[in-house]
């Protein structure tokens, strides 16, 4: 008699389990898997470039079209960076691996203007007093911390244009802040780059 009651127990257990399971999924809709979040990025990402010019590869002499109706060049294979240039910069004035690059930069977060259709632009561009932390990366340089902090997209830019150039990039999360990669947040960049004396 006793076996047969922690049988009976044993069954009611599993199927009180399989049941809470069966109930889980929509109980936790808020969480995504990081598969759903990589294509909520791609979705925020594509709805902003269908508005754009986009050119699929860089060109092959590197002279960019630039300006604010410029082009967005896909950098990269896999589409982690379009890169519109605004302004070229001094191109016979070009920094080399292991130099300082100043910059300021104000960025959107796409996928909120996916979601929302509005999306505000936050950053330093506009905090040039004296007291405002500079902003800055050794080009080329993927270990210290003051450069990787705002990831390797921002770099790239530099490998192409000269001082004084300013881009606006379309970043997904994996060549952005390291702060947005765990939640896949793609984000649209303009950046103004200096020399260190700036």
């Amino acid at each position: 008699m006793t076996y047969k009651l922690r049988n009976i127990a044993n069954k009611l257990w599993l199927l009180s389990i399989m049941a809470a399971a069966m109930v889980l999924p929509t109980s936790c809709k808020d969480s995504e898997s990081y598969t759903d979040l990589l294509r909520d990025e791609q979705r925020a990402v594509n709805s902003f470039l269908a508005w754009q010019n986009v050119e699929i590869s860089v060109p092959e002499d590197s002279i960019f079209v630039s300006g604010n109706d410029a082009p967005f060049y896909r950098m990269d294979d896999d589409g982690t960076i379009y890169m519109q240039v605004v302004n070229p910069g001094d191109p016979k004035d070009r920094p080399a691996d292991g130099d300082q690059v100043y910059f300021r930069f104000r960025r959107q977060n796409l996928k909120y203007l996916y979601e929302t259709g509005v999306a505000t632009w936050v950053g330093n561009m506009n905090n040039l007093g004296t007291n405002t932390f500079p902003t800055s990366f050794i080009l080329g340089n993927k270990v210290y911390p003051s450069t990787t902090q705002f990831g390797t997209g921002i770099q790239l830019p530099m490998k192409y244009l000269g001082y004084y150039s300013e881009v606006n990039l379309v970043l997904k999360s994996y060549s952005g802040f390291p702060e947005d990669q765990t939640a896949c947040i793609p984000y649209l960049m303009n950046i103004k780059y200096f020399k260190p004396e700036y």
